[in-house]
């Protein structure tokens, strides 16, 4: 199952980008960062950057590694495709061991799983190298481990979650949620169940129990921040840098000061995506609470730590209100799903614990009534019933201006925004084949990665250019002619462009080229919210002022 859905996610993500060029620039961007790390003119594993954290970038190493003699593995973005359909796929397995565990039968359990692998949600971010797959798997995982801890109490169970957790924080910042959910899940579970009775000894299982569980989290925030500081100055560049999601936000006019209309679009993409968990959720809490089944809690407290940070966020206008950001909403519906029936069977454990507790046998004569099939075949029936309002909200430029234009592929004539979406990154490996048809040396070309990262991935001879993760970059940027440098690629000084190192070093730069540079020529791009590049021919006797 895993190669088989692994390669199907490849193959759509290779159709996507080689037949249609429809890439997403937060992988592409991932993608730039690895080719830094191994193939620019100063490679070093630093150069992957601290604005976002490294794992995605860090997966793709061995594959970009080979990207020399085949560019078309960062032209087209397929190292980060590759990464994210392996994931989706083990993200996909996870939910099915959650079936497993469960103890479902077999048709329920394959269905479950088929539905949540189909969800045009789950199969899209398969296939387009974003972080969300690598971030469900991490979070599926975990959600695993500790359910099945809720029935063995082996400390194994806590261990391996913990790392999940932690590798899940240095994929997303939002795991930051779930590593506090869950300590505050365990500790809870471990004082409930010791008791008051030996107060000392309960509190001290329970602390130990959390520290098991959020400690590796804990140790990879400040491992990562504190790495960050001592290479950039900035603990947190995803706030303070100039690249960060603040400044991008700020950049971008994002973000908007109306929370009610912020929470009801926060609402339309929970139902969007999870349309059966206001019926799931409270029924399977009632269920649960009757069987005094404590599993149920950790899927809603996990998926919803992830799903609350998220819309609190936006609400309160510090993040973009993407439909991708509330994806944890698809595991959360089919894990409830698969605990509407009751758990049965056995769960092997490594070494189960004090408080490992005995399941309903799969010979009791309740669990073969025909009460249980219908309830199993109406969770099937609950989960494809979802289907059909995921794609119809997946299509639709209001509600997921991100994902839309790929139901307008076939079009012969799509609308004109689609049109640019698809397009997008066409102008910059235009410049690219520019570029490298010219035979520059080593360091000829400066540019920032604030836009230029789409023109490095896409180029055969990354080495040709100057990017702000090469320590001479500054030294560089205020002297471009003393350095050799034969061109720039200069956007407009607006929007995100005025974090562009080149616009703020010379901000008159793409106007007139500041002095430095003469007009070599302009480029209008063909790309959604893309910026028209003009590059400029530095001028020998420029006058740096």
């Amino acid at each position: 199952m895993f190669s088989a859905l692994s390669a199907a996610y490849f193959a759509i993500g290779a159709v996507l980008s080689l037949r249609f060029g429809l890439m997403m620039g937060d992988a592409l961007s991932r993608t730039y960062a690895a080719q830094a790390v191994l193939h620019s003119r100063d490679p070093h594993v630093a150069a992957i950057g601290f604005v976002f954290t490294p794992v995605t970038a860090l997966l793709q190493l061995p594959l970009v590694a080979f990207s020399d003699l085949l560019p078309a593995i960062t032209r087209w973005n397929l190292s980060a495709v590759a990464v994210s359909a392996l994931f989706m796929a083990g993200a996909v397995l996870q939910i099915r061991g959650i079936c497993v565990d469960r103890g479902l039968g077999r048709i329920q359990t394959s269905s479950l799983t088929a539905v949540f692998a189909i969800n045009p949600m789950i199969v899209f971010y398969a296939a387009n190298g974003m972080s969300e797959a690598v971030f469900l798997f991490f979070l599926c995982w975990t959600v695993r481990r500790l359910v099945r801890w809720i029935s063995t109490d082996d400390v194994h169970e806590l261990l391996v979650a913990g790392i999940a957790l932690a590798l899940a924080y240095l994929t997303r910042y939002d795991a930051v949620a779930a590593i506090a959910a869950a300590a505050g899940l365990v500790f809870t579970v471990t004082a409930l169940r010791r008791g008051w009775a030996h107060r000392k000894v309960m509190l001290r299982r329970a602390v130990l129990d959390a520290v098991l569980v959020a400690g590796p989290g804990l140790i990879a925030f400040l491992g990562w921040a504190t790495t960050s500081w001592l290479i950039t100055g900035e603990a947190f560049a995803q706030f303070s840098s100039a690249y960060g999601n603040t400044a991008i936000l700020a950049q971008s006019g994002g973000g908007t000061d109306d929370p009610v209309g912020n929470t009801a679009s926060v609402l339309t993409a929970l139902l969007a995506l999870g349309p059966a968990i206001p019926l799931l959720l409270p029924s399977v809490a009632g269920l649960s609470w009757r069987r005094r089944d404590a599993e149920f809690l950790v899927a809603p407290i996990l998926f919803g730590a992830v799903l609350a940070f998220q819309a609190l966020t936006y609400i309160t206008g510090s993040t973009f209100g993407f439909l991708r950001f509330f994806i944890a909403a698809i595991p959360l519906a089919a894990v409830g799903c698969a605990q509407v029936l009751s758990a049965r069977g056995t769960i092997t454990a490594r070494r189960p614990g004090e408080y490992a507790r005995d399941r309903i046998g799969p010979a009791a004569p309740r669990d073969r009534t025909t009460f249980r099939r219908v309830v199993a075949a109406g969770t099937v029936a609950v989960s494809l019933v979802s289907l059909p309002l995921t794609t119809y909200v997946f299509l639709q430029p209001s509600l997921s201006p991100q994902q839309y234009a790929v139901g307008h592929l076939l079009d012969r004539n799509p609308p004109a925004q689609a049109q640019q979406i698809i397009a997008s990154f066409s102008t910059e490996r235009a410049i690219a084949d520019y570029l490298d048809a010219q035979n520059l040396p080593d360091g000829s070309v400066l540019t920032d990665s604030v836009y230029g990262f789409a023109v490095v991935a896409a180029s055969a001879r990354p080495r040709q250019f100057i990017v702000p993760s090469d320590e001479d970059f500054t030294t560089v940027l205020n002297d471009p002619a003393d350095a050799g440098v034969q061109l720039m690629l200069t956007v407009p000084n607006t929007g995100r462009g005025e974090s562009d190192a080149l616009n703020r070093r010379y901000p008159t730069i793409w106007d007139n080229g500041a002095q430095i540079g003469l007009l070599d020529v302009e480029v209008p791009n063909d790309g959604a919210d893309q910026p028209t590049w003009r590059i400029y021919r530095v001028l020998a006797t420029s006058k740096v002022r």
